[in-house]
């Protein structure tokens, strides 16, 4: 392989840059050029492109979000996208592709390889909702911002006896609910893969304040309800006042966790090693401490990473 290329796609996230600067590196240190595609797919429709060298991925590890910037891309829905694409690449002289990315990117890097492009893919979405993998990119940093958010809710809300209606982003996925709630301690999380029932909720939360637990926290994933929704219907019969806090995009910032930087320089260094074996269509996938590769076929096929049961019935068994 003599040149090859890379892409972060769909939402940032923390960890991204870490991925790109191993892709970059351990590429040169094979001799292979790397091409570094601005704002993703429309980049590589557009032809905005760069090519790298080693100082093009100093000081970036610690960064939030792409240097490489992303962009959505709505060329790449129809068949003529894909066909340019693809040339496009072909005509850059690249070999092999790295797309970084959530859902619809990896959907992209499917059919690129329906192209004949060689495409390896690496799971970065803070919703830890790709399949077939134990972790994507971006999950630790963004699950440590809530965390740290909500710590800072705690000492509010104790002081003023309050409840906190917590908003945080998964639309299909609740992992990130689930999870801040077991790390902070709030009460409940509100997912969209489990049903839940709003007034066992307030008379659980009622009970909590005749006790003499005056303030609570409530996670709720976007996919399940808004936090002003929740906010709205136990206003006023819990026993003290509710106020919310949404998250939003403040959950996909900041300087990456240590185990982001690592993990999305493994991510990189495998992505490279699977296309210098020659693999294609595949996603590098962290299991059990150890990485591995699967099918973008069989990762597309799954649709949304369903959150462990065990993960469920810890938070569960905390909610008292």
């Amino acid at each position: 392989m003599k040149r090859m290329a890379v892409l972060t796609s769909g939402g940032d996230c923390s960890g991204m840059n870490a991925a790109i600067r191993a892709v970059v590196r351990y590429g040169l240190g094979h001799g292979i050029d790397v091409i570094g595609i601005q704002k993703g797919y429309q980049g590589l429709i557009d032809r905005h492109y760069d090519k790298m060298v080693s100082h093009s991925v100093s000081n970036t590890i610690q960064r939030g979000g792409t240097f490489l910037q992303s962009a959505r891309c709505l060329e790449m829905h129809e068949d003529a996208g894909l066909e340019l694409a693809a040339a496009n690449l072909r005509g850059l002289g690249v070999q092999g592709l790295v797309v970084i990315g959530g859902g619809g990117s990896l959907r992209g890097a499917q059919a690129l390889a329906g192209k004949g492009v060689p495409v390896v893919g690496i799971p970065a979405s803070i919703d830890n909702d790709i399949p077939l993998t134990d972790m994507s990119l971006g999950v630790d940093t963004a699950l440590n911002n809530i965390v740290h958010a909500v710590d800072c809710l705690k000492d509010t809300a104790s002081s003023h006896d309050r409840a906190f209606v917590v908003e945080t982003m998964g639309r299909d996925c609740g992992y990130l609910a689930v999870a801040a709630a077991i790390a902070c301690g709030a009460e409940y999380a509100l997912i969209p893969e489990k049903a839940y029932d709003i007034e066992a909720i307030c008379e659980s939360l009622q009970r909590r304040y005749r006790e003499g637990r005056s303030n609570s926290i409530l996670m709720v994933a976007e996919g399940a309800a808004s936090a002003q929704e929740i906010a709205d219907i136990i206003h006023d019969r819990v026993g003290y006042e509710t106020r919310i806090m949404v998250l939003g995009h403040y959950q996909r910032g900041g300087t990456p966790t240590t185990f982001d930087r690592i993990l999305g320089s493994r991510f990189g260094v495998e992505a490279v090693e699977a296309l210098l074996a020659g693999e294609q269509g595949k996603m590098v996938a962290l299991r059990a401490g150890g990485l591995t590769r699967v099918s973008l076929d069989e990762v597309i096929e799954q649709g949304i990473r369903t959150i462990d049961n065990s993960m469920l019935r810890l938070a569960e068994t905390l909610e008292l």
